[in-house]
């Protein structure tokens, strides 16, 4: 990319269908970019995003971001949803989110991920059977919804019979948590509280008959944790709501973002149809370039200065992962598409580094790996519906993929 870039407005409708450009004129000219509308600082560079993630004056614990969305607004419409999130290990800092983490990771486990790969393997066979006498399908909806849902709901050891109301559940915490351009916010704080009070009611029967019939899923462990006192009930059910929604609604997002990449890079396509050995690699590439979370947020604990900058204690800090994956100081010719990509080299943003590195990363990369492959594989002929565009979903910067995503063969 060249050229100077005179929109600055990172939420501009073609800046947010398309950031690249803007992004690499940050990361040029001004990589600690600050907003005065939302008295926040947006970091660009590879280098300053990763160094983000472990430095102690940038804090988990970002109430701030919901308190400047309900500016003016009854903070009571969203109390069950707030309250909430107060006890889940993402809004935690140190010796409390390692905690809170430490007592969820054992359900996460390498071992217990590769035991889980013969069910997504089911699930994905069973989805592709329903789809495949119709001669097309929509991706999203069809495949990348319901897919990582129902392997967490296996995971947790959790009923997901009623698909519609975890979807429902998954879109309300998700326009609250990144609104929109112009969104209601009355309208979207009265939603994802209504969602954590159904949430709640969801779950507490299973933990219930859990706590009298323990197994050796990822909810009993943490059932086993908090027996012992290492989390607090409000804990296990606000973090229990935590993995229902961050397991599988950034997943579904790269399932679609990685198959259109590769749909609209043919060569790439090629390439990994010749050899789906290649398959890490293509998705390791398509993480880097087109990531489901393209930024993520934290709040100054303290003042101090950032490549010349003075922030502010409290002011919000938006790591934007979504451009370092795209600096050519940590990935040569950035903007191209490479299933090839050595990614031991460098490794990109997109589950974030350090304490808070995601902790789904793991059972995510094993769903887009079967999901892909399988995808390819039943497919020969895939391409995009020509009847029927895609529609994208980038009206924020803290998720990116697709409302719909049409498919034929």
């Amino acid at each position: 990319m060249t050229g100077s870039v005179t929109d600055r407005n990172l939420f501009s409708p073609d800046n947010l269908r398309n950031p690249y450009p803007l992004y690499e004129e940050l990361r040029e000219h001004d990589p600690v970019h600050f907003v005065e509308p939302m008295q926040s600082w947006f970091i660009t560079r590879h280098d300053d995003v990763m160094e983000g993630f472990r430095d102690p004056r940038l804090s988990a614990a970002r109430g701030q971001l919901f308190e400047y969305q309900l500016q003016g607004v009854d903070p009571n419409v969203a109390r069950e949803f707030l309250g909430t999130i107060q006890h889940q290990m993402f809004m935690k800092d140190g010796p409390e989110h390692v905690r809170l983490r430490r007592q969820t990771l054992t359900g996460f486990s390498n071992q217990k991920l590769d035991d889980m790969r013969p069910t997504v393997h089911r699930i994905m066979r069973e989805l592709l059977d329903e789809v495949i006498p119709q001669g097309h399908m929509d991706l999203l909806k069809d495949i990348a919804f319901p897919m990582p849902a129902l392997a967490l709901a296996e995971l947790i050891n959790v009923p997901l019979a009623d698909r519609a109301r975890f979807k429902r559940w998954s879109e309300s915490l998700a326009d609250f948590s990144a609104p929109a351009v112009g969104a209601n916010p009355v309208e979207l704080a009265t939603h994802a509280n209504q969602t954590m009070v159904e949430m709640k009611q969801f779950l507490l029967p299973i933990i219930e008959e859990r706590r009298r019939n323990p197994g050796t899923d990822s909810l009993s462990l943490m059932l086993q944790a908090e027996a012992e006192g290492r989390m607090t009930p409000e804990e296990l059910v606000a973090n229990i709501c935590l993995i229902m929604f961050a397991g599988h609604t950034t997943t579904t997002d790269q399932l679609c973002n990685g198959v259109h990449d590769l749909l609209t890079h043919p060569d790439q396509l090629q390439k990994l149809r010749a050899d789906m050995g290649l398959m890490k690699s293509a998705v390791e590439e398509m993480l880097r370039y087109t990531t489901a979370v393209p930024s993520i947020t934290r709040v100054a604990a303290e003042d101090f200065e950032w490549h010349g900058k003075r922030i502010r204690k409290g002011q919000l800090i938006f790591l934007v992962m979504a451009s370092a994956n795209r600096d050519p100081s940590a990935f040569p010719d950035p903007d191209r598409f490479d299933i090839t990509r050595d990614s031991t080299k460098q490794k990109n943003a997109s589950f974030g580094f350090g304490a808070h590195h995601c902790m789904g990363a793991g059972l995510s990369r094993r769903e887009l790996e079967i999901g892909i492959t399988l995808v390819l594989e039943r497919f020969p002929e895939l391409r995009l519906d020509e009847t029927r565009p895609p529609k994208l979903k980038c009206h924020s910067l803290t998720f990116r993929g697709f409302d719909s995503l049409p498919l034929r063969w």
